[in-house]
């Protein structure tokens, strides 16, 4: 029996689906956007990572694109694109170092660094593709500490700067940061008592690392010209992590009400402003969650907190940018494997799973008109770690990413 997925507005969902390229997708936007921000509803499923890889290579070919962005720690991303511009180090080495949140474990996620490092080999410096992560160095459970962020700040402005600047020595950062297990407590994010981000010690470093980073920002034409751009760009680099660490850690220690809230923004904050120094380098496609890079305000429930607020990193680079942000949601229909079963018909992923094509591009425009005025019913997901698509997702996003069924990788 054939599944009628026509409307009473005359516009046949099917009508509203084009082929998965970069092609298809540069036609839906004004422009070629400096931040291209391709979504995903789950992590760790290499499905969706070759739909990536494979979109990146078009970008590539068709539209200049030069550098590719995921939601992983932007100080362990520098050892993977020291490997695909340089050829620094090992490509098993690069995987197991290189990442967070367990991302390296993933097959998708190597062959995109083979790869690059495969099309920059003997191509001329300007021409190779880079690799960067946006996230901070944080996890679910605990913060890094500010300590190599801090010093390889302080060190770059030691060998290439005036030393008369500097407001300190190594030696007295190295003792006002103590050890990393203090900064690294895994209690302190449900405890705030065991956060060290309010000590003597820690308002002190976060006086400090605000003075460095101006001394980089007042001697940019020296540094550069005694250095390079691109590592002047990652001495910036250590400068925002090190007072985003910092920023983070004084809050992981606070006792108000609006502790989690604050957290929450600061993430996605350090997420925009590594976007936004990217997106000046070269335009620049970015990867993680959807809820990452929508523009409407994030929601969350957390423990016994009340519902929590914040704006995602797309919100804010949309709001610096306005048609240089663009970005493509990614829905699904199944992951078996997950307890991720056929959507129901009524929902929106229920509507395109009745569609033959395994993964295709959503025009949002004309799929708003197939709808009419019924909104499709929202779907439930079985499975903590799988965001099905909202309805925001529908009226603020570029367009729609559909894999119908992701197998286990």
């Amino acid at each position: 029996m054939e599944t009628d997925t026509g409307t009473d507005t005359g516009t046949d969902i099917k009508d509203t689906t084009h082929p998965l390229d970069a092609a298809a997708v540069m036609g839906l936007l004004p422009s070629r956007p400096r931040v291209l921000a391709l979504g995903e509803p789950t992590h760790s499923e290499d499905t969706l990572l070759e739909v990536r890889n494979a979109l990146f290579r078009q970008l590539i070919e068709q539209e200049g694109y030069r550098t590719i962005t995921i939601e992983s720690d932007c100080l362990l991303g520098l050892t993977v694109d020291d490997y695909v511009v340089e050829g620094t180090g090992t490509l098993d080495e690069v995987m197991e170092r290189g990442f967070s949140h367990g991302f390296g474990a993933s097959a998708a996620n190597r062959e995109l660094v083979r790869w690059m490092r495969d099309y920059n080999e003997g191509r001329p410096r300007p021409d190779r593709l880079r690799f960067a992560g946006f996230d901070g160095p944080l996890e679910i459970t605990n913060a890094e500490s500010p300590r190599r962020a801090l010093l390889a700040l302080h060190g770059y402005l030691a060998a290439h700067g005036d030393m008369d600047l500097l407001p300190c020595t190594a030696d007295s950062l190295d003792r006002l940061l103590g050890t990393d297990e203090q900064w690294t407590e895994p209690a302190a994010m449900l405890d705030p008592a065991r956060s060290a981000g309010r000590s003597a010690e820690a308002r002190k470093l976060r006086l400090l690392a605000d003075d460095l980073v101006a001394v980089l920002d007042e001697q940019t034409p020296h540094l550069i010209a005694a250095t390079s751009r691109d590592a002047w760009d990652r001495a910036r680099l250590y400068g925002r992590t090190a007072t985003g660490l910092l920023r983070y850690h004084y809050w992981m220690a606070d006792t108000t009400p609006n502790r989690m809230t604050r957290l929450l923004g600061l993430r996605d904050s350090m997420m925009a402003e590594n976007l936004l120094a990217l997106a000046e380098r070269a335009p620049v496609l970015a990867f993680a969650q959807n809820s990452h890079f929508q523009r409407h305000k994030s929601t969350m429930r957390m423990w016994d907190h009340p519902l929590l607020e914040w704006w995602s990193a797309g919100a804010l680079v949309n709001a610096r940018l306005g048609d240089d942000y663009a970005f493509v949601a990614t829905a699904l229909g199944t992951i078996h494997h997950r307890g991720v079963g056929t959507p129901p018909p009524v929902t929106i992923e229920g509507l395109l799973y009745a569609l033959p094509e395994d993964r295709y591009l959503v025009n949002l425009t004309q799929l708003s008109t197939a709808l009419g005025d019924t909104p499709p019913a929202p779907r439930e997901s079985p499975w903590f770690g799988y965001a099905p698509l909202g309805l925001e997702h529908l009226t603020e996003s570029d367009g729609l990413v559909f894999v119908k069924d992701v197998p286990k990788s």
